[in-house]
This record gives C-alpha cells, sequence and structure tokens, in this order.
C-alpha cells in the first residue's frame, strides 16, 4: 500500500507522464477526426523535442524553445500534408518515412550543433518551465500539490480538452471536421472544402506534437536523448483508439497510460525483486491490453480515416 506521501507521488507523476501524450492524441484527434491518420507523430514529437531543446538551449529562454519546436514541426507535417493531401501519396507509408526522417535527422543535428563545439561545456541541462504557484491553491496540503502544482503545458493541456470538446461538438467548424472525416464527398457537395479543412486539421496537429515534443526536453526533463519520445508517438495513437476519437476519452486514456509509466517508476526506485527490463514493459504492456480490450466493443474509426479524398 502507498502512505499519503507516496500515493501524492503517484498521482503528480500520473499527471505530467499523461501530458505530452494527452497533448499529441489532441492533436490527432483533430487530423483523424477530419480523416487524416498519420503515424509520423513519433517523428514530428521527436524533433519538436531536438527543436525545443536546442531553442532553449541557445536562448536560454524555453518560450523560444517552444515557438522553435512548432515551427519544426508544422514544417514537416506540412511536408506531410503535401504529399498525402495535395499528390494523394499514401498516409501510412508517408508517415512511416517521416519517423524514419525525424529519427535520424534529429541525430545528427544534435551531434552537429552540440558535439565538440563547446556549447555542452556546462553540461547537458537547459533552461525548463518551472512549476506554477497559485495563490492560495497551491498551499493547500495534499490537494495543492496534487491538483495546483504543475507548469504551464500541463494546464495548457488540460484547458485544450475542454476548447476541442467544445468545438467538435458545439461548433460549425467542429461538424465541418467530422463531415469532411466521416462523407467527404457529401460535405464538399454541401460547399465543405474538404482539401481546405484536411489542410488545417493536420496543420493544428502538428502545433500539438511539437509542443508534445518540447515538453518532454524542456518541462519533463531539461534535456535532450535521442529517440528520447520512445515509442509515446504510437502510445498516443492507441490513447486516441482508446478515447474513440474524443478529447474527453483522451484525457482518460492518456491518464491511464501516465499511470502505468508512473507505476513503472515507482517500481524501479522500490525493492521490488523483479527486473528492470520487464518494469519498463509496463506501459506498452498496458498499451496493448487497453487496444485490444476497446477492440472488443467494435469502436468504429471515421469512415474516410486514412482514405484520401478525389474531387469527381
Amino acid at each position: 500500500m502507498l502512505d499519503n506521501g507516496q500515493l501524492t507521488d503517484f498521482i503528480t507523476a500520473t499527471v505530467r507522464m499523461a501530458t505530452p501524450l494527452l497533448i499529441a492524441s489532441l492533436g490527432l484527434v483533430v487530423s483523424e477526426r477530419s480523416g487524416m491518420m498519420n503515424i509520423g507523430v513519433e517523428g514530428v514529437m521527436l524533433m519538436g523535442a531536438f527543436a525545443g531543446y536546442t531553442g532553449a538551449k541557445l536562448s536560454g529562454n524555453y518560450w523560444i524553445g517552444i515557438l522553435l519546436a512548432v515551427l519544426v514541426s508544422v514544417f514537416i507535417i506540412s511536408i506531410f500534408a503535401v504529399s498525402t493531401i495535395t499528390y494523394k501519396a499514401k498516409q501510412v507509408i508517408v508517415g512511416a518515412a517521416v519517423n524514419l526522417f525525424c529519427a535520424g535527422l534529429s541525430s545528427f543535428l544534435y551531434r552537429l550543433i552540440f558535439y565538440g563545439t563547446g556549447r555542452l561545456n556546462k553540461g547537458v541541462a537547459t533552461v525548463s518551465f518551472p512549476n506554477l504557484h497559485i495563490p492560495i491553491l497551491s498551499d493547500i496540503p495534499v490537494l495543492g500539490a496534487v491538483f495546483f502544482n504543475y507548469n504551464v503545458l500541463v494546464y495548457f493541456a488540460l484547458i485544450m480538452v475542454a476548447v476541442l470538446w467544445i468545438v467538435i461538438r458545439k461548433t460549425s467548424l467542429g461538424i465541418m471536421i467530422i463531415a469532411v472525416g466521416e462523407h467527404p464527398k457529401a460535405a464538399d457537395s454541401l460547399g465543405i472544402n474538404v482539401i481546405l479543412v484536411r489542410y488545417l486539421a493536420t496543420i493544428f496537429s502538428g502545433v500539438m506534437f511539437g509542443i508534445a515534443g518540447a515538453y518532454l526536453s524542456i518541462a519533463q526533463a531539461a534535456a535532450f536523448g535521442e529517440n528520447m519520445t520512445a515509442g509515446r508517438g504510437f502510445i498516443a495513437m492507441a490513447v486516441v483508439i482508446l478515447g474513440k476519437w474524443n478529447p474527453v476519452g483522451a484525457l482518460a486514456g492518456a491518464l491511464l497510460f501516465g499511470g502505468a509509466n508512473a507505476l513503472q517508476l515507482i517500481f524501479q526506485i522500490s525493492l521490488v525483486a523483479i527486473p528492470k527490463n520487464i518494469i519498463m514493459m509496463v506501459p506498452y504492456v498496458a498499451t496493448v491490453i487497453a487496444v485490444l480490450a476497446v477492440s472488443r466493443n467494435k469502436v468504429t474509426s471515421p469512415t474516410a480515416l486514412g482514405v484520401p479524398y478525389e474531387k469527381s
């Protein structure tokens, strides 16, 4: 059993671990609702992590890091968008290529910019987002640490859950996104610009992927490591399926996987006699089990997901 201190640490670790998954999955919810399947989220997040670290390390300002992460991620996602929307390339193939390209490019640029240049003479650590102190609320015993002791990106993620739920469920823009992902020809016949909606949804996802990646390097770790996303992009895709393409469902799914991650960290620092490699498998095993469980309930993805639109 966990005591109060350990329980508080577990909950806060869960929220912090869930945040990059939530931000990335929210981007995926919007893009996949519009019919765009992007398995390149892992690679774009990785480049976001690298760009965020580079911007923060060289400028000494984490906001510059976030800005650079978003710009780089939008540029990469734009290549994906042009290839798949305009030129009708297979979305899965282009997404896989993006993952391979970003993995190699981030490693190459990291070594080129930082190794042997003197920029790491004072260590690899960079400036990172501090936790916000909310007057009165942050000082509440137990509850203050659990709910009001996070950095701004955590609160951004939670706010975006509400914003996107309202947009998708209550606005004409949300109706257009859903229509484009379900019946693009019918949407086109009603005057909706299918190509434009898909471009905008994809670009938005790129912004979210960049922020999610930057969170890893300048909010969670304050450093960059090659391939530091460690499959989080693919887990974010599982979160979307688990959450049934709903922002609130994505929040629940992200917290589930965040909890699995926090659990394996607790196991690692405890005296439990379990091999480390097996402990590190916990989040990935949880991913497989959760997706299999949801799949039994016949979860239906957007009808036109992954299907290029050709105007007749």
